[in-house]
């Protein structure tokens, strides 16, 4: 299941067509899910116990723990779990932390 700021669910066709843009995907699914049902292509891991203080973390740390620029509070993100309570979790962090 899928979360977005401005639309709290998303079809897989809209993920689809959001990530032809500049959207950051993350799920927030525990690795071994990851390991065991798979990664979505295009997509960073981010456990959502690590999510809020992955999200404060420095540019430079983050890039080097998730390979990934560090999102400004600006960005598009999208978070991904595989039933929707997840991600409706860490969009909810996010914002906390003044995530648009």
């Amino acid at each position: 299941r899928l979360c977005a700021g401005e639309a709290p669910s998303l079809s897989y066709q809209e993920l689809k067509d959001l990530k032809k843009t500049e959207v950051l995907h993350v799920d927030v699914r525990e690795r071994w899910e990851i390991d065991r049902f798979g990664k979505i292509p295009a997509s960073i891991n981010i456990p959502l116990g690590e999510l809020v203080e992955a999200l404060q973390m420095d540019p430079t740390e983050f890039k080097e723990k998730y390979d990934q620029k560090m999102p400004a509070k600006s960005d598009p993100v999208v978070f991904s779990c595989l039933a929707g309570k997840r991600s409706k979790q860490a969009l909810s962090f996010a914002m906390s932390l003044g995530f648009s």
